[in-house]
């Protein structure tokens, strides 16, 4: 059982979030799996980072794109998407509302025209100060009151975590195992869409059937 944290309603506070939350992992089920406690995790730390982006009106999904940038301008999307673990269809329409807020631009190469990088505008650039602090904040207010050798700790745990899962991935052609195209997931969802039965397809308009015209010939 995962106590999920953002499927909770806006309308209820963290006050009352918060105890199911820890009730769950201190009482509930304190032997979870880890994956789970990563999550919520994870999940916490979004959404502190969320309530502060959004009071500078950035959307959490651009500030994803914005710190890669912020590291090398002058990308490729590929090379965008790929830094910042999204598709390549997300990463285009990030894109496209992010240069359309005056964040970034896209530049054909002189030369190769084929061949688009995206650059920050001086607007773009100047959010790195006003929202990395934001981040450290998320971050000293998740760490609070945790003593630096378990916060080393944690760190070796969590990147040995990750290089265990890349190594996994890596091996997956050879158990036949890969990750499924953007395509399939939207298949795979639509598939699972309930169909119009019962009332709902009596009430579908008739198909009509025209009639055979009749002509002098007849």
């Amino acid at each position: 059982m995962q106590v999920n944290l953002v499927s909770e309603p806006d309308s209820k506070s963290s006050a009352e979030v918060l105890p199911r939350i820890l009730r769950h992992w201190r009482e509930t089920v304190p032997d979870d799996r880890i994956a789970h406690l990563v999550r919520d995790s994870s999940r916490g730390l979004s959404r502190g980072l969320q309530m502060r982006l959004h009071e500078h009106g950035v959307a959490h999904g651009h500030w994803t794109f914005l710190r890669v940038l912020w590291r090398a301008d002058g990308l490729t999307q590929r090379q965008l998407s790929e830094q910042a673990g999204m598709s390549e269809p997300t990463t285009f329409s990030a894109l496209q509302a992010m240069e359309k807020l005056g964040y970034v631009t896209r530049q054909k190469m002189p030369d190769n025209r084929k061949q688009v990088r995206i650059f920050l505008t001086p607007k773009g650039t100047a959010l790195r100060a006003v929202l990395v602090p934001l981040a450290e904040e998320v971050n000293r207010i998740a760490l609070s009151g945790v003593p630096p050798e378990d916060v080393a700790i944690v760190r070796r745990t969590l990147l040995m975590m990750i290089e265990n899962l890349a190594n996994d991935e890596a091996a997956s052609s050879s158990k036949n195992l890969r990750m499924p195209s953007t395509r399939e997931l939207s298949r795979l969802g639509a598939a699972s869409e309930p169909r119009t039965t019962g009332t709902a397809a009596k009430r579908a308009k008739p198909r009509v059937t025209a009639k055979p015209r009749v002509t002098a010939e007849d």
